[in-house]
């Protein structure tokens, strides 16, 4: 691992890399933490953010990663880095092949999140495949690799083509498999005396293949659809689907639906409770009055083995700002909720001030005592120059938990690109 990031690390200066370019962002974020419920303390949370790039011709050495740690109170494991990216990546290869070689994203129907590998696309007209290997992350998003490739890695591939003008379909494979930590826990041996015993646990594993379908009509409709199977537990796992078709020029109607069962890890011990799928419908109006206001309406239920739960969404659109209510019944509880939130560029983008409040009454049963909730936030954006800019933002939140929690968030950017 340390020759492949020295690699990585020393290459644009090799190469003598035509452009370098990224972000750094520097935060601080206050929060207070109570020992008891007398006692509290202020903590102070620095988290510097960097995001570089090194380019030359189609090669790029791509990393983005943070330091974060705390001023003054110290949490555990602090200071902590967290590289997130690090990866090389060729473009464009004999005008069809791509390849990413490192730390990198993954994005699937299926699961998301990082891994340490390769990954290869190739690209000809309106048809592409791509394929990767990999292992997953050590925790904390450490700098290293994991010892035990063999249970803790992701591959799987992805077929995408576009045969006609406005349709897209795709087929994917995912085969990612987790190796849980092992722990010691306190058992009662033959004699009934308490012992530490090393709990070790079997691999689990998610795999899966899916299918993927939108197509458009410009002014007219478009439709999405989504279908995943479970290959260990051969099972459909979800099945997806969303649509809008326009009557008018400004009113369009809007569908949802979705069918689907936990996704359970093969061996895991959840494997061996009783769980059930759940189904969902949604229907809803879009009406455009003109650029500036437009209003928007849904109703949807969601059936569970032997109950439902429904809600109804309304809100509007505008250029003041954007509001919303939202009212949920049925099994999963009664919840009446509206919120605003606007925001509003002065001086050619030098500042831009926005506000957000939100007012939530809840309870978990029709015969349950009501909860509120009171949150709101309001800030700033200063933009000064073309590569700074600073973000000042105060949060407020009240519930019978959380007594008048008040919270800061002070954050710093810089972008630059150099040429070389």
């Amino acid at each position: 691992m340390k020759k492949f990031i020295l690699i990585l690390l020393f290459l644009p200066l090799i190469i003598q890399a035509q452009n370098f370019n990224g972000r750094f962002t520097s935060s601080f974020y206050t929060f207070q933490r109570f020992d008891n419920l007398q006692n509290s303390d202020t903590y102070i949370r620095n988290t510097e953010a960097f995001y570089l790039n090194f380019n030359y011709s189609k090669i790029s050495l791509r990393t983005r990663f943070n330091f974060e740690t705390n001023i003054g109170n110290k949490l555990d494991n602090d200071p902590r880095v967290r590289f997130y990216n690090l990866y090389l990546e060729a473009r464009d290869i004999l005008d069809f092949a791509t390849i990413k070689i490192g730390r990198q994203p993954l994005f699937t129907p299926i699961t998301g999140g990082l891994f340490d590998g390769v990954n290869l696309r190739l690209k000809y007209s309106d048809y592409a495949i791509t394929a990767y290997y990999g292992g997953n992350l050590p925790a904390y998003q450490k700098l290293e690799f994991l010892k035990d490739l063999s249970e803790n890695y992701v591959m799987g591939a992805r077929f995408d083509a576009s045969p006609i003008d406005h349709l897209n379909i795709a087929f994917s494979y995912i085969d990612k498999n987790f190796k849980p930590m092992n722990y010691e826990a306190l058992r009662l041996d033959e004699g009934l005396d308490p012992i530490k015993l090393l709990i070790m646990q079997n691999s689990n594993q998610f795999k899966f293949a899916s299918g993927e379908l939108s197509f458009e009509l410009p002014n007219w409709f478009e439709i999405n659809g989504l279908f995943e199977y479970d290959l260990n537990y051969k099972e459909p796992s979800k099945i997806e689907g969303n649509g809008k078709f326009w009557l008018f020029e400004n009113l369009g109607i809007t569908g949802y639906y979705n069918w689907r069962e936990p996704k359970i890890r093969y061996n895991s011990i959840f494997s061996v409770f009783n769980f059930g799928h759940t189904e969902e419908y949604e229907a809803g109006l879009d009406f455009k009055i003109n650029n500036n206001y437009s209003f928007f309406g849904k109703f949807g239920n969601v059936k569970y083995e032997d109950e439902n739960s429904s809600r109804l969404t309304v809100g509007a659109i505008t250029n003041y700002g954007t509001i919303s209510f939202r009212k949920s019944f049925g099994y999963a509880g009664e919840l009446d909720n509206i919120s605003f939130y606007t925001a509003k560029t002065f001086a050619n983008g030098f500042i831009t001030p926005s506000i957000g409040i939100a007012y939530t009454s809840y309870k978990l049963s029709k015969n349950d005592n009501k909860n509120n909730i009171i949150s709101a936030l309001a800030g700033v954006n200063i933009y000064p120059w073309k590569k700074w800019s600073f973000d000042l933002q105060g949060q407020y939140f009240n519930n019978k938990i959380y007594k008048n929690d008040f919270r800061v968030l002070l954050k710093v950017n810089h972008w630059f690109n150099t040429n070389f």
